[in-house]
């Protein structure tokens, strides 16, 4: 009977020892038993959000016997393998804030934007504090980075091709699955008034043509023709549940040589216009820097194109048809780009009256939008200091063409006046375009620019071609 004891002995033992060896193999040595106690205490919100930034976290735990130093430490998984140190303490409290909360948990793993678990304990050397775990979305603290344009870069400007790219501004990914709106500024080397060149949706770059970042240089204030240095920034944007976060990229110095645009003397003329298809009466469009304007009568279903000179040849312009819809020739009131001996004359199905026609003269975009006076009237009278401001007295016009109107009068020194659609305050009210007073361009009610002109009690013969949008004063 001992033998066949001593015998079973033998055989089990070796079962209970692989048996206990797998055991201590299976155990998860990255999540030791506790040995002393961490208080409950989460973050006091379930989103944070920047403004959170110094609001207290506090954590306390029981004292561990000969310890004189504890490391609280964050993970996104439970078994710690992979943390970060949230701070130390000598005492059983560690006194902390949530910008200190929220970085440890991005170094640690989580992500932004994104409600998630965390687990917290205490480290003694070889003893720990339980685990105490919360859900909670944190938010980014990291910037995008400017990839290009590098420091020091040069970018050249080719003034002979406006709509050629310059330049690419790229920049580090920001993402964290939400939306970003970035926003691109330069501005001169150590200002901080900044001029956005552009703006994009998660792509994370933006091409600067030559137009366009040489408009933007100027606007800060460059010096044409001098080689200057620039800042450019990158600013990230994010809306979510906790609000919305803007982070801005270190600034990038680059330089840059600004040119003078070639702005071009634009005439309208086409079917669709009161010139008609007579270039030597094709109607100049009002330059102010970079734009290029006038008030004028469209026809429906007309066709209309620009010249460069009063002349087919050598310049005229149309639409770049390229990749453009075909429907978009055809239109009311939108916007495109002008190309020289564009292929295609502009053809306009809006209905008949007056417009506001615009053009950039750096992007060469073009658009046409509604007057505030719809049509051309059947009269128009003459208001101001040469007969008195009073509209019930203005002085008729004689009409001598087709939305052409004309008065003989002898004009004073230092006369203002304007021309209304009837004998009474309304909305038929036209005045000059611009401040200068005497621009020979008319601009509808809203303008407040009195047209101003010093006749020095001579005789002068005043018209004024509605349909056209001008109007001229010939001494007689």
């Amino acid at each position: 009977m001992k033998n066949i004891f001593k015998i079973l002995v033998v055989l089990v033992l070796p079962l209970l020892l692989l048996s206990a060896c797998r055991n201590e193999a299976d155990r998860d040595w990255t999540t030791p038993e506790a040995s002393f106690k961490l208080q409950e205490t989460n973050p006091g919100a379930a989103v944070l959000y920047p403004t959170m930034a110094n609001n207290p976290y506090i954590l306390t735990w029981s004292k561990v016997e000969g310890v004189s130093s504890y490391s609280v430490v964050v993970s996104a998984k439970e078994d710690f393998a992979t943390k970060s140190v949230l701070g130390t303490s000598d005492t059983n409290t560690l006194k902390t804030n949530i910008a200190t909360l929220n970085t440890a948990m991005l170094q640690a793993g989580v992500n932004p934007y994104a409600p998630q678990t965390v687990y917290v304990r205490v480290e003694a050397g070889t003893a720990v504090s339980n685990t105490i775990s919360f859900t909670v979305t944190p938010y980014p603290v990291a910037v995008p980075v400017i990839t290009n344009p590098t420091a020091g870069q040069t970018i050249v400007l080719d003034a002979a091709n406006p709509l050629a790219t310059a330049a690419t501004v790229k920049w580090t990914d920001y993402s964290y699955g939400v939306n970003v709106n970035y926003t691109v500024e330069i501005a001169k080397k150590g200002s901080d008034k900044f001029v956005t060149t552009g703006a994009t949706v998660n792509d994370k770059q933006l091409i600067w043509t030559n137009y366009a970042l040489n408009d933007a240089a100027l606007k800060t204030g460059l010096t044409i023709g001098v080689t200057s240095e620039m800042d450019v920034r990158v600013t990230a944007t994010t809306t979510s549940t906790g609000g919305t976060i803007s982070k801005v990229s270190e600034m990038v110095t680059f330089k840059v040589l600004p040119y003078q645009p070639a702005f071009i003397n634009f005439h309208i003329v086409g079917s669709a216009t009161a010139a008609g298809w007579n270039e030597t009466k094709a109607q100049l469009l009002k330059n102010t820097n970079e734009i290029s304007e006038i008030y004028t009568y469209l026809e429906q279903n007309g066709e209309f194109r620009f010249l460069g000179q009063k002349a087919w040849n050598p310049d005229n312009y149309s639409l770049n048809a390229a990749g453009i819809k075909d429907e978009y020739k055809y239109f009311n009131a939108w916007s495109t780009n002008l190309e020289p001996s564009g292929p295609d004359n502009i053809k306009f199905t809006g209905n008949s009256g007056m417009y506001k026609i615009t053009i950039n003269q750096n992007s060469r975009s073009i658009s046409v939008t509604p007057s505030a006076i719809p049509t051309v009237p059947a009269n128009v009278y003459l208001v101001g200091s040469l007969n008195g401001w009073d509209a019930g007295n203005a002085l008729e016009m004689m009409l001598v063409g087709d939305g052409v109107f004309e008065y003989t009068i002898i004009i004073p020194d230092g006369a203002e006046f304007k021309f209304i659609g009837q004998q009474a305050w309304g909305d038929l009210e036209w005045a000059d375009l611009k401040s200068e007073g005497d621009t020979g361009y008319l601009a509808p009610k809203g303008s407040n620019n009195n047209i101003k002109f010093d006749g020095g009690g001579a005789n002068y013969k005043i018209t004024a071609n509605i349909k056209l949008g001008i109007y001229t004063i010939t001494p007689l």
